[in-house]
């Protein structure tokens, strides 16, 4: 991989997404935001990101629906995705991982989750979990 890991980070609500592109900035990561699941899969294909980290509720398409397409389209199906949601329950994780999630956040988080899981993802150490 050349120069600094992009992340295409899709979340509608800008408290959260500043908070996320602060911190994984300073870690050293190109990051590009989109807030609504419609401008996903385009911007997907033209920036081609390391790790997507995708809102499940989204304007547009939900978050479920962008994964899924990801994994349906032969170009998008290999990049990894870190789906987040303020819902806790486990049948949203579950929903989440099944639709091609490679890791599920609960929102809120604590930031040393996220920093460790999207390291994981880009260097493809990923269990799934």
């Amino acid at each position: 991989m050349q120069g600094k890991p992009r992340i295409l980070l899709v979340e509608d609500e800008d408290n959260i997404a500043i908070a996320i592109e602060l911190l994984l900035s300073r870690e050293g990561y190109d990051i590009l935001r989109v807030a609504d699941g419609t401008q996903a899969i385009p911007n997907i294909r033209a920036q081609q990101p390391d790790l997507v980290i995708l809102d499940v509720t989204l304007p547009g398409k939900s978050g479920y629906e962008v994964c899924q397409s990801m994994r349906m389209t032969h170009d998008l199906t290999a990049t990894p995705v870190l789906m987040m949601s303020a819902r806790a329950s486990q049948a949203e994780q579950r929903k989440g991982l099944a639709m091609g999630a490679n890791a599920f956040l609960t929102k809120p988080f604590a930031m040393d989750d996220l920093r460790s899981r999207v390291a994981e993802l880009i260097t493809g150490d990923r269990d799934e979990s």
